[in-house]
């Protein structure tokens, strides 16, 4: 098991293995997504954050999640062009995953070990994120009612 975020890969939306090796050195925001919740209209502010700050090394990762209200039920590509059409996202997006149950994605174990939440090592709803600094420790888990915008001087104070 690892200490940092680095020894972690994801599926791309191919479904290809992506070493998250490749965000060294970046602050991270890494966000369970969904595109039919109450929260999707997130993606607006979470894209303006990655804007305002991607030129100073920040990132965000999404991952569509249909574990809560199969609130993200389409394809890979049906998510992520639905993400383009309507909030313009820019960021990476990652193939569908579970985060909670057995068959939980590792990183979001390591996530949920590293800052657990109000349901201890449990993911509550959509849009639960998690900060990481340069050095891919997290630092700060955020519950889906945080508003994008209120995670910018977190942020700032990282990069």
């Amino acid at each position: 098991m690892t200490d940092t975020v680095y020894g972690f890969a994801a599926k791309d939306k191919a479904g290809k293995e992506t070493s998250l090796e490749g965000y060294r050195g970046q602050v991270l925001l890494i966000v369970n997504t969904a595109s039919k919740c109450g929260f999707t209209p997130q993606f607006a502010g979470l894209e303006s954050l990655y804007e305002d700050y991607k030129d100073q090394g920040f990132t965000i990762l999404g991952f569509p999640c249909n574990q809560f209200g199969s609130q993200d039920p389409g394809s890979n590509d049906e998510i992520m062009e639905f993400c383009q059409l309507n909030y313009g996202v820019s960021f990476p997006m990652f193939g569908k995953i579970e985060v909670n149950g057995r068959d939980a994605d590792p990183l979001f174990k390591h996530l949920k070990d590293a800052a657990p939440g109000t349901l201890g090592n449990r993911i509550k709803w959509n849009f639960t994120k998690f900060l990481v600094n340069r050095d891919g420790e997290v630092i700060k888990r955020y519950a889906p009612t945080t508003k994008p915008e209120a995670i910018a001087a977190d942020i700032e104070g990282l990069l």
